[in-house]
């Protein structure tokens, strides 16, 4: 299959917040004794469109969030939102986790597990129903819920490809 072509963004001016989703703790056996190292997972995004997710591994654990903060702005995507939700249904997979996503009308919120939530809300999503199918690893649902979020396809690109008005692609 083809790898797919998400919206890129560079991280330049954006005023991004963090959210860290894991933290692991790694232990590797030696002959001296136990080494222990730690792994975190972090959600960077501007809450306007724009999220990225990292994974930073380090003997400490602010240095391992520190190091996945900087992982995450260099994988930031934009995710088209129209009025705080979604613009169609979205299905992914990565690994054994499969994420299912929803617009859903305003004033609903965020209906959504600990990794996908933190994904939504760093992206700007108000308002959407999502559900987590499959394996609850929290590495693969925020991989999966970001390759539902780049799937995603803006109504005004999908009118000009069909060649119609923006009203014929909402109402068919």
């Amino acid at each position: 299959m083809a790898k797919n072509s998400f919206n890129k963004v560079k991280a330049g001016d954006l005023e991004l917040k963090e959210k860290v989703v894991a933290i692991n703790r790694v232990t590797k056996t030696t002959k001296g004794g136990r080494t222990f190292s730690f792994s975190a997972l972090v959600v960077v995004g501007n809450e306007n469109g724009v999220v990225g997710h990292g994974l930073g591994k380090a003997k400490e654990v602010q240095q391992a969030i520190t190091k996945g903060i900087d992982d995450a702005k260099k994988n930031l995507i934009k995710v088209p939102v129209m009025h705080g939700t979604i613009p169609h249904d979205q299905f992914a997979k990565e690994g054994a986790a499969k994420v299912l996503i929803k617009p859903a009308a305003h004033g609903t919120g965020v209906i959504a597990g600990g990794s996908m939530r933190a994904v939504l809300e760093s992206a700007g999503v108000t308002d959407v129903l999502a559900k987590s199918l499959g394996s609850a690893n929290p590495h693969n649902v925020v991989k999966a819920t970001f390759k539902a979020l780049g799937l995603l396809r803006e109504p005004i690109s999908i009118a000009k490809t069909r060649g119609v008005s923006l009203k014929k692609v909402f109402n068919g």
